[in-house]
């Protein structure tokens, strides 16, 4: 049975890194970087970069939801991705 997550490799930054993600996620980070006529790895290094915890998948799939939960909020999205991992955490 072939597992829903893929591995895929980018670079942000300068270097080299995996990320496990569903192809649903992987097809909207495309899409919202077709639409910003930016890069997937610029994406994913403002993501990376303004992230407080947890892994960058997460993170990922964090900017994407809250991307499409308000897509008139432009680049923040990624802040508000950070913020919610740091809002959980401090709830809990």
């Amino acid at each position: 049975m072939k597992s829903p997550v893929v591995k895929r490799s980018i670079v942000i930054a300068g270097h080299k890194t995996s990320v496990s993600l569903e192809d649903q996620f992987w097809d909207a980070l495309k899409e919202i970087a077709g639409s910003r006529r930016t890069t997937l790895s610029d994406i994913v290094a403002s993501i990376d970069a303004g992230r407080n915890q947890g892994n960058l998948s997460s993170a990922i799939r964090l900017y994407v939801l809250a991307h499409f939960r308000n897509p008139q909020g432009g680049r923040d999205s990624a802040e508000h991705a950070g913020q919610g991992a740091a809002l959980r955490s401090t709830v809990a």
